[in-house]
């Protein structure tokens, strides 16, 4: 590990407010008590009795337990900021992460936001304008449209034969697998862009939408980075996160089986030059869909993503801690060189929900124990008695299973699952242990359609079975 320059670093932070809720907001808590920050928990009426908040130094309610009255409540966390003198605010994921103007906010309030500026993450929230400026920096991209499409059908039906079906269409604004529709004819084009430039306006507030060709089995890689304003910047490796059930994510891992290092490294050098040419601050992760050992660029988050966990355990980098200090003004603590890859990682999001419908299963947890042994690492808000809500996202932890081989590291995570009791609600727990037994999945290399086409058959097979 090797500082850039000899120059005194500016003052850390000695307080921060978190501005999330769930595993993240404990998550972030831990990482500043490292840095010595005392923190400041904010929560809705509904998350009052949560870990992270009797963790917390100091904590401050900001509203009821719907999220447009707490965790999207901009004028609420900047004055629960001003009221305890935090000095900066984490925005984690979700919620206001990628708001920027939630960031210009919090900046134009006298306060540091922990990530990258806004101008940034506007730019990346606009996937129209993120897939231009990745070609200006020499980041691949999925054959589409130049832009938005236009209002004129005979163009858009030109677009679309130029860059073969079948094409995606996807929202310029959207995010979390939403805002997309994949069209395999001519004749179901125009509809299906009216109803997505519907969708896009309803969710995101913005109708523009684009189309790309629709890759039938890539996988899904992404490229995780961190930068200073010095314009240092590295990257971190690889994650592999291509089981997926409707664009979200379910099982991620690190590195991605079967993926050449030279491959790897052209990438992930590019996105690195890519951060200094965009004079990126923070930690950010550039998706990719690969296929034919080829890349191609779909998005870049501009924050700490859920699945940062395997990337940490192969490289032994704080990816948090990274964040904190470089929003302090600190330079980058690593060189590339520094960056040493550790064995393999696999992450298993674990939701309150019910594992073949997928049904959210809020409630009360009535027993509670997280597995330990080597290479076993667990991040979760949650604890016997805990009452998880039905207001916000299911995810009530991630498991997480290091080992030297991808071969070690499976077979902790399914030692660690076998082990990890949550009762009192349903919980996606079968499903990994399902998932984590299939051939396919061991082999390494699946597409993001695999998990698809697994529910499929089984649902296909229990009709013609008469269950």
């Amino acid at each position: 590990m090797a500082a850039y320059g000899r120059t005194a670093e500016p003052a850390m932070f000695e307080k921060v407010l978190i501005a999330n809720r769930g595993e993240i907001a404990l998550r972030i808590q831990r990482a500043c008590r490292e840095l010595g920050i005392k923190t400041v928990a904010v929560h809705s009426e509904a998350d009052a009795d949560a870990k992270y908040v009797m963790l917390a130094d100091e904590s401050v309610c900001i509203g009821p337990a719907p999220s447009r009255d707490s965790y999207l409540n901009i004028p609420a966390i900047i004055s629960a900021a001003e009221v305890t003198d935090a000095q900066a605010i984490h925005p984690g994921y979700g919620f206001l992460s990628e708001n920027a103007d939630f960031c210009e906010r919090v900046e134009n309030s006298g306060f540091v936001f922990i990530g990258p500026r806004p101008d940034n993450i506007r730019m990346m929230g606009d996937k129209v304008e993120a897939k231009a400026a990745m070609k200006r920096v020499g980041i691949p991209c999925v054959p589409g449209s130049e832009g938005a499409l236009p209002e004129d059908p005979k163009e858009i039906r030109r677009i679309a034969a130029s860059i073969g079906y079948p094409v995606i269409i996807k929202a310029a604004g959207g995010g979390g697998g939403r805002g997309m529709r994949v069209v395999h004819t001519e004749a179901a084009l125009l509809n299906a862009v009216t109803l997505t430039r519907s969708e896009a306006q309803s969710a995101f507030g913005n109708p523009t939408v684009y189309l790309e060709k629709f890759l039938e089995n890539p996988r899904h890689i992404e490229i995780q980075v961190l930068a200073d304003e010095h314009k240092n910047a590295i990257f971190l490796w690889e994650r592999d996160c291509s089981m997926q059930r409707r664009h979200q994510k379910i099982i991620e891992e690190a590195p991605a089986p079967a993926l050449k290092s030279r491959l790897r490294d052209r990438i992930g050098e590019r996105c690195a030059e890519a951060c200094r040419k965009l004079n990126y601050r923070g930690a950010g992760t550039f998706e990719f869909l690969y296929e034919n050992e080829e890349f191609y660029f779909i998005e870049m988050n501009t924050r700490v993503q859920v699945e940062h966990p395997v990337t940490e355990m192969i490289t032994g980098i704080d990816i948090v801690q990274e964040q904190i200090r470089v929003a302090a003004g600190h330079r980058l603590r690593y060189r590339q060189k520094d960056v040493v890859l550790r064995g393999h990682a696999i992450e298993c999001r674990i939701n309150a929900e019910n594992p073949t419908t997928f049904v959210p299963s809020p409630g009360r947890i009535t027993q509670f124990h997280v597995p330990g042994g080597p290479g076993i690492r667990v991040d979760s808000h949650a604890y016997q008695s805990y009452y998880v809500p039905p207001h916000y996202d299911s995810l009530i932890g991630k498991v997480i299973a290091h080992g030297d081989t991808r071969d070690q590291a499976l077979a902790r995570m399914r030692t660690a699952l076998s082990e990890m009791i949550v009762d009192g609600i349903q919980t996606n727990i079968p499903l990994h242990q399902e998932l984590l037994n299939d051939t396919a999945f061991i082999q390494g290399g699946i597409s993001i359609h695999f998990l698809e086409h697994r529910m499929n058959a089984q649902k296909k097979i229990a009709i013609e079975s008469g269950e």
